[in-house]
């Protein structure tokens, strides 16, 4: 008998929304295979996960590893972590926007990336203005299916402590009770739950580019809860 299995590949692996993303896909009946590109060796015990140890900044050489069906970039960092601006700009720009590229070379079905709220090319924050060049990037590529998610503040244990980030978190119940109409998209979610939409979607027959509010991504739970895609 053919499978009808998919197989995954996941980008991001180690980060706050990659984790749960893994975890939600390994537990899913609907891969068969997931290829996980990592920096470092991560502590997963798994009888589908394939751990792929690379060099992000030579993606080219591994791009036998982007036959897949769906492929997953939850790629990102802070500029205090990568130093500099264009440190940053390689990690939440650069790399996608290469990984994207092999997706379309090798026949990937979806590509499914993690972007931010605000983003925008003519923003005149330097944050909100890569995530726009990032989406607008991935536009221009036309791929057949591409499936941009907006979260507002992630909300979730980090493997790094942010103190700015930790104060948001604490006030965000309170916060998020007050965000209504249109401050609902700015309100803080899950990682979790972003993870859970992105796997939701993935299972789509959705053609073309489309882009997700956090609101929207918070609705998507309920959807997938009732099983309709």
């Amino acid at each position: 008998m053919i499978s009808t299995k998919k197989s995954a590949l996941v980008l991001g692996a180690t980060g706050l929304i990659g984790k749960e993303l893994v975890k939600i896909l390994n537990e899913s009946e609907q891969y068969e295979k997931i290829r996980l590109l990592v920096r470092r060796p991560i502590d997963l015990e798994s009888a589908i996960c394939e751990e792929h140890i690379i060099d992000f900044n030579e993606l080219h050489k591994y791009t036998e590893l982007f036959q897949v069906t769906d492929i997953f970039c939850c790629l990102g960092t802070t500029i205090k972590a990568a130093k500099t601006k264009e440190a940053f700009r390689k990690v939440d720009y650069d790399y996608p926007v290469a990984a994207a590229k092999l997706a379309k070379e090798n026949g990937a079905e979806k590509v499914l990336v993690i972007s931010s709220m605000g983003a925008d090319p003519k923003s005149l924050f330097f944050y909100s203005r890569v995530k726009g060049d990032l989406e607008a990037a991935l536009i221009s590529l036309n791929l057949p299916s591409l499936h941009i998610f907006r979260p507002s503040l992630l909300l979730g244990e980090r493997s790094e402590f942010r103190l700015g980030e930790k104060i948001a978190e604490k006030s965000s119940g309170v916060m998020n009770k007050l965000m209504i109409g249109p401050l609902l998209p700015y309100r803080g979610i899950q990682a979790r739950k972003v993870a859970a939409a992105m796997s939701f979607v993935a299972q789509s027959k959705k053609l073309g580019n489309h882009v997700y509010l956090s609101n929207e991504i918070e609705s998507m739970i309920g959807l997938s809860e009732s099983g309709k895609v």
